[in-house]
């Protein structure tokens, strides 16, 4: 099992300035993990997100080289634009084609919607549609050089706001694999069923809309085998769990042991 990783990082504070002024000393990793806690603890936010929207091409050059960087980055800006979107334009949730296109964020200069980072940029420029397998079209303005390698771990650490999606972590570049093992573990835990008797397993949705980021069918039994949801030698038939989309905001998690 994977224990939750401690959560005393210099990021764990959401403190803003309190003139409200931009935090331009910050790195943008620090920046946007600030920005996700000011989020869950309902402070303003306002600071954080200039400073993402003021970045240089100097300040993103970590972001764009460094996978734990990148990650972690990409990760907490997906997130906490996810749940200021919800407060903003809550209705536009019942349609998840604008919702997922909106402009959600700025970071450099650049409009991003949750769709260009998800699939532009923590995908690699892979599609939404066709399981994963295609490429995407659309640009997201911020040019190749952002995109990164698929981590399938990743779809259990997003959360759109929709009552399947996965508890919101906080991750910071320094233990960005074990958060990501942590929310792993938590939601396949929370949602895969093993049925030795049937030879049958039933997992999370999201192992099919992306089944090219987990490698396929046998991908995905090899992670079931890593975070021991069925036996090491065990080949069981895959069946999928449906996705419940009810709009459930702020479903932030637990990552320090004594919270």
């Amino acid at each position: 099992m994977v224990n939750p990783p401690d959560g005393d990082s210099e990021t764990a504070s959401a403190a803003a300035p309190v003139d409200g002024s931009t935090p331009t000393h910050l790195s943008l990793t620090t920046a946007a993990s600030r920005l996700l806690e000011s989020v869950k603890y309902e402070t303003p936010p306002k600071p954080f997100l200039n400073r993402l929207a003021g970045a240089t091409d100097d300040d993103l050059t970590t972001v764009r080289t460094d996978r734990q960087a990148g990650l972690a980055f990409w990760l907490n800006v997906y997130n906490a634009a996810t749940q200021l979107l919800l407060e903003r334009r809550p209705e536009r949730f019942e349609s998840r084609l604008r919702f997922f296109r909106a402009h959600a964020v700025t970071v450099g200069g650049t409009h991003l919607s949750l769709d260009d980072i998800e699939h532009g940029v923590l995908r690699g420029g892979k599609s939404k549609y066709g399981l994963g397998y295609l490429p995407r079209l659309e640009s997201t303005g911020l040019g190749r050089s952002y995109r990164l390698e698929v981590d399938p771990r990743i779809h259990f650490a997003l959360n759109c706001g929709a009552a399947s999606c996965p508890a919101i972590l906080t991750y910071d570049p320094d233990t960005i694999d074990e958060t990501l093992d942590y929310a792993t573990q938590s939601y396949l835990d929370e949602t895969v069923t093993y049925d030795a008797d049937r030879n049958r397993v039933r997992v999370p949705r999201l192992c099919l809309w992306f089944i090219s980021d987990f490698g396929g069918r046998s991908g995905v039994r090899q992670l079931l085998r890593e975070f021991e949801q069925i036996p090491p030698e065990s080949s069981p038939s895959l069946r999928f769990h449906g996705y419940d989309w009810t709009k459930a905001g702020r479903k932030f998690g637990k990552t320090d042991r004594t919270e």
